[in-house]
């Protein structure tokens, strides 16, 4: 019975210990081996990776090249060398050696970098030649900056600084709005709530490296509803220009005269034509907004007022004329008839 068990032992214990090689991405097989600290990165475009690893040939053997590529080991053929490779020649580089480090550093990474990498070394004895298995994936991922599509003052709004893959270093997150760095350091900017000064140009920032701006667009009602007037005391009429703070710019104007619930007029200006006061309603699509009441005074100007006189005058003049000649047609005597026609008629009668 304790035989029984203790060989039950033994055989748990052989199966944990493959399974924890297994796990770790160690292969052993005579001597063989290649651990890789880690079986996949996320990376940064642009920023630097290092894979690290670490292997064993079997004592009898010698390593004669160790290297690292993207093609698996046939029976007949050599993989070819990462580093001869003139895509990644200048900004890869091999910090292992020929005993037991086969660390490799990425001193930047580029989008087409990704993909999986195997470590591969040959010894001089035949058929020394061996590959770890399963490799490590490198993921390539840049930082984007997530806004909503429609952002009204007042709403609780927050950015998201994202990213394709999960980043194997633990990242700290920086902020900028307009060029200025913000206070936030986490993947999250909360703008709660947002008011019209948040509105800017947004990016995010890890390892010194910043995604592209994306616009933060913040919507809001008129404001600052203001009338101005021109400078004109005298004349048929005044103008009168309305105007505001607003997002999007305010389209529709209406113009009041106080005293009255009718609208008076509308658009950007005004041409008042009688004197009072005056006040606009702005309005964008959200709310509207009232600006306060101007008073002007329009009056007639010099000319006008010389036209007036001279029709009155005239006028009279034209009037004086015709009552004087109606006048005189009625004192007038009747006057005799002496044509020689009448002359005649009488003769012959005597």
């Amino acid at each position: 019975m304790k035989a029984e068990l203790l060989i039950s032992l033994r055989m748990s214990l052989t199966v944990s210990l493959l399974f924890l090689l297994f796990i770790s991405g160690v292969v052993a097989q005579d001597g063989w081996g290649v651990s890789y600290n880690s079986k996949s990165f996320c990376a940064l475009k642009g920023s630097a990776v290092t894979m690290e690893c670490t292997y064993t040939a079997p004592s009898n053997h010698s390593v004669q090249k160790a290297f690292w590529t993207k093609e698996l080991v046939t029976s007949g053929s050599e993989p070819p060398d990462l580093l001869d490779d003139p895509e990644y020649r200048g900004r890869v580089q091999y910090l292992g050696d020929e005993h037991s480090d086969c660390t490799l550093r990425f001193k930047t990474v580029r989008e087409k970098d990704q993909s999986k990498y195997y470590f591969t070394f040959i010894t001089d004895q035949p058929g020394g030649k061996y590959q770890g298995e399963g490799g490590v994936d490198l993921s390539v991922t840049d930082l984007q900056v997530e806004v909503p599509e429609r952002v009204i003052e007042g709403d609780k709004v927050t950015l998201t600084c994202k990213t394709t893959c999960r980043l194997t270093v633990r990242p700290t997150f920086t902020w900028y709005r307009n060029g200025h760095r913000l206070s936030s350091s986490t993947d999250q900017l909360h703008l709660q709530p947002v008011s019209r000064e948040d509105a800017g140009r947004y990016c995010c920032a890890v390892l010194g490296l910043r995604s592209p701006e994306v616009s933060l667009n913040v919507r809001y009602p008129p404001k600052n509803v203001r009338v101005s007037s021109n400078t004109t005391t005298e004349g048929s009429s005044v103008t009168l220009t309305c105007s505001s703070d607003a997002n999007p710019p305010v389209l529709n104007y209406t113009w009041f005269k106080e005293g009255g619930s009718s609208p008076v007029g509308s658009g950007h200006s005004y041409s008042a034509l009688q004197s009072g006061s005056y006040y606009c309603v702005a309005q964008n699509g959200h709310r509207s907004q009232k600006s306060a009441a101007v008073t002007v005074t329009v009056k007639e100007s010099g000319n006008t007022a010389l036209y007036a006189v001279l029709g009155v005058f005239i006028f009279g003049i034209v009037f004086g004329l015709a009552g004087w000649y109606l006048w005189k047609k009625r004192r007038e005597p009747c006057k005799q008839d002496t044509s020689p026609a009448n002359a005649y008629h009488l003769t012959s009668n005597e």
